[in-house]
C-alpha cells in the first residue's frame, strides 16, 4: 500500500499500486519535489520514503 502526500505533509491519496499514486500526483501537476510517496507497510512503524522534498528544512520545529 502506498500513500501519496502533498509538501504540506497532508495525504492526498493511497492506493496499493505506486504508479498509481505518481500518476494521481501528475494528474494534478504535483511536480516531484512537491510530494513523497511511502510505502505504508502492515507494521505502521515501518516505512520506505521513495521522494521528499529536501528544501522544505524550514518546516522543522
Amino acid at each position: 500500500m502506498y500513500g501519496l502526500y502533498d509538501k504540506e505533509g497532508i495525504l492526498r491519496f493511497v492506493d496499493p499500486d505506486k504508479d498509481a499514486c505518481i500518476a494521481y500526483a501528475e494528474l494534478f501537476e504535483l511536480g516531484s519535489t512537491n510530494y513523497c510517496l511511502l510505502d505504508l507497510a502492515n507494521d505502521r512503524k515501518e516505512y520506505k520514503v521513495t521522494n521528499l522534498d529536501q528544501s522544505l528544512g524550514g518546516n522543522n520545529n
